[in-house]
């Protein structure tokens, strides 16, 4: 019994990390690629994004290997965010 709400807490403890980590690569690469890679060209780039979520998500995978209550799919999540962040910080419309 103890053991079932202890797994319980840890998937919640897990599940609010890996929330808060996406909130926050969202807003602080949005600003990040607004306010500082405002007028360099590769950052306003379709790829962009994609490297940087990339990027993201293989420099934090060996952490969340090391973190006990989030999963693989935690870096997967938080690169999307970082991903999406950048995208809506580019100062102008990309067509693709």
């Amino acid at each position: 019994m103890i053991f079932e709400i202890f797994g319980l807490a840890a998937g919640a403890i897990g599940l609010v990390a890996t929330g808060a980590a996406t909130v926050v690569g969202y807003v602080k690469s949005k600003d990040f690629t607004r306010r500082k890679l405002a007028f360099v060209d590769a950052a306003q780039t379709s790829v962009a994004p994609v490297l940087a979520g990339v990027g993201t998500a293989v420099v934090l995978s060996p952490v969340v290997a090391i973190v006990p209550f989030v999963g693989g799919l935690t870096a997967l999540v938080v690169g999307v965010g970082v991903g999406a962040g950048v995208r809506a910080g580019q100062r102008r419309k990309i067509q693709a």
